[in-house]
């Protein structure tokens, strides 16, 4: 069994920060879902750091598997629990825009929460959205608390960054806004194409790209709650639209 060096430790655990994760271009993800998922997929593995009850099933990973104690194991995890494996993962070449035409796309604009991007990846995912871009005040896809509340799904749904007003100022589909004065999503014809908008949790839809919704909806209140969550928000309109 392995046992971890401080610097290795510290190392790992530097990866939960941002400015780290982009100097070293990898990402960490945790538990035996996640981490099986993407040893199927095209992301590359650096190293999987496992228990010896997880390693006994996976010995086909060769060097790339470290076999270390559940107290190591505990060290280097984010969670408050730890769950048999964590990998570190090569960050791949950023995503470029996909083309709009005949597909249903989402654009997140601001959105700061984690856990909230990760579950609109995951929504995105179960309704089979064509891309997410985001604006480059939205959080990062690679935070360990977007990546874990994915559940796999950021290795199936495209996401990428970009200036939405440039983006979004010469398309030719209907872009619909989640705003509070839009039509009743209830009423509205399902598409074939489309791009939904969705703003910050505080904020809305950013006032330079008001001008750009061509069809502005809304989810209409019933109840006293003041508002949504973006990501509940975000599955409600999208299992009208889609």
């Amino acid at each position: 069994m392995y046992k971890l060096s401080k610097n290795e430790v510290n190392f790992i655990q530097s990866l939960c920060h941002k400015k780290h994760r982009q100097t070293e271009g990898l990402f960490i993800a945790e538990g035996v879902k996640l981490v099986e998922e993407i040893i199927q997929s095209h992301f590359k593995l650096k190293k999987i750091y496992a228990t010896s009850k997880w390693a006994a099933t996976n010995t086909h990973l060769g060097d790339v598997l470290c076999i270390i104690s559940e107290d190591d194991l505990h060290r280097i995890s984010s969670l408050q629990t730890s769950h048999q494996v964590l990998a570190l993962v090569e960050q791949p070449t950023a995503q470029t825009v996909l083309p709009f035409a005949q597909k249903q796309s989402l654009v997140l604009d601001g959105i700061q929460d984690p856990g909230n991007f990760g579950t609109i990846i995951r929504i995105a995912d179960w309704f089979g959205i064509h891309q997410i871009i985001c604006s480059h005040t939205t959080v990062e896809l690679y935070n360990p608390k977007v990546i874990q509340s994915t559940m796999g799904s950021f290795i199936r749904v495209p996401v990428s960054y970009g200036n939405l007003t440039e983006l979004l100022k010469n398309v030719s589909i209907p872009i619909y806004g989640a705003l509070l004065s839009g039509e009743n999503i209830y009423k509205i014809p399902k598409p074939t194409e489309g791009i939904l908008v969705i703003g910050s949790e505080g904020k809305g839809i950013g006032a330079e790209l008001l001008p750009l919704i061509t069809n502005p909806v809304t989810i209409p209140r019933i109840g006293g709650a003041e508002s949504l969550n973006a990501a509940v928000a975000t599955g409600i309109l999208l299992s009208h639209l889609v």
